[in-house]
């Protein structure tokens, strides 16, 4: 009997958690997706061993964030998942051969991520890192757009509010906490729910898909609350006034860095929240927020849109009704980075 390669074995694995019927068993180079109604919304993100995410990860987490990450970009237009195509590349140690275990670790984590969210894969490929090559990993999500078309980041106006859904900035803080810049002192509870936070992001799927037909303009939380904020200023030609004292914080944050002027920018420029940042006219507040309630998530006023001047800047920000000079990096942004976001 011939032993399988390590790249069969884990594509036995895969193929194992791919059984809807557009997979096609994973035999063929190509998924058949029947065209649903209306637009279909692509998306695809990578993941880069020490860019984003640490070395020590444990591989079922960071299958868990590779799906999540891509899933969160459909949840910011609305669109309902149809399934997911996954680019892999298997480890290879020198000296060591393969790093299968830390692969299937991969396999196993991403069908339990699949299976929480109930999205499809569809399949993907695989190629064989160089030796010590750090491992890179791609996923594209395939979703359908709500009937009403997808919101995008340029449909701001003057006079609409920005909102944001859950907390920002325990991600950013979790990652400290594993880097071991702070933290020593938290209670265990607190640094769980930060460090699990920037392992095991949750897609706002469900607001996502309830609010989008009601708002202006919608992104996720992905590089920062201060540059998404921006790039949705940017695209919508307006100017953003942002109330950075009301920006939601979980206590487990607060007790980590306090409730500051200075806190509250690290988290606002932290990055990897993957929560909807969001416009629409103030006489849609009571709406949206009765629509993310129903889903059981929450939703905060934290700004404002303007008319833009040539005077104007895109994003101003406040600190109890103080303006605050913005720092020079206002989110995550390759090459400007060190560690991972």
């Amino acid at each position: 009997m011939t032993a399988m390669s390590d790249e069969a074995s884990f594509i036995a694995r895969m193929r194992a958690i791919a059984t809807h019927s557009a997979a096609r068993g994973l035999m063929d180079d190509a998924a058949i997706l029947p065209r649903p109604e209306g637009a279909v919304v692509l998306t695809h993100d990578m993941l880069v061993e020490g860019v984003h995410f640490l070395p020590d990860d444990p591989a079922e987490s960071v299958a868990w964030k590779l799906l999540a990450v891509n899933l969160s970009d459909l949840a910011a237009k609305g669109a309902k998942p149809l399934g997911v195509l996954v680019g892999y590349g298997l480890g290879n140690m020198e000296g060591l051969g393969s790093d299968s275990a830390w692969d299937m670790g991969f396999a196993a984590g991403l069908g339990n991520a699949l299976a929480h969210f109930d999205v499809p894969l569809l399949g993907g490929d695989t190629v064989q890192m160089p030796a010590n090559a750090p491992r890179t990993l791609g996923l594209t999500a395939i979703g359908a757009a709500p009937a009403t078309g997808s919101p995008e980041r340029n449909g701001a106006q003057a006079g609409d509010m920005l909102f944001v859904t859950g907390t920002i900035g325990d991600a950013g803080a979790g990652l400290a906490l594993l880097t071991g810049q702070e933290g020593a002192d938290l209670p265990p509870a607190a640094k769980e729910a930060l460090i699990a936070a920037y392992r095991l992001p949750q897609p706002q799927m469900a607001l996502g898909q309830a609010i989008a037909p009601t708002v202006t303009a919608m992104a996720d939380i992905s590089d920062g609350l201060l540059i998404d904020a921006q790039r949705i200023a940017q695209a919508s030609g307006c100017t953003i006034r942002l109330n950075l004292d009301v920006m939601p914080l979980s206590s487990a944050y607060i007790a980590l860095r306090g409730n500051s002027s200075s806190s509250r920018i690290a988290a606002a420029t932290a990055g990897d929240d993957y929560q909807l940042l969001f416009t629409a006219p103030a006489e849609k507040a009571e709406t949206i927020a009765s629509l993310i309630n129903e889903q059981g998530g929450t939703v905060r006023a934290i700004g404002q849109c303007a008319t833009a001047t040539p005077q104007s800047p895109q994003l101003v920000v406040e600190y109890k009704g103080t303006p605050v000079t913005l720092p020079a990096r206002l989110g995550f942004e390759h090459g400007t980075a060190a560690t991972p976001k």
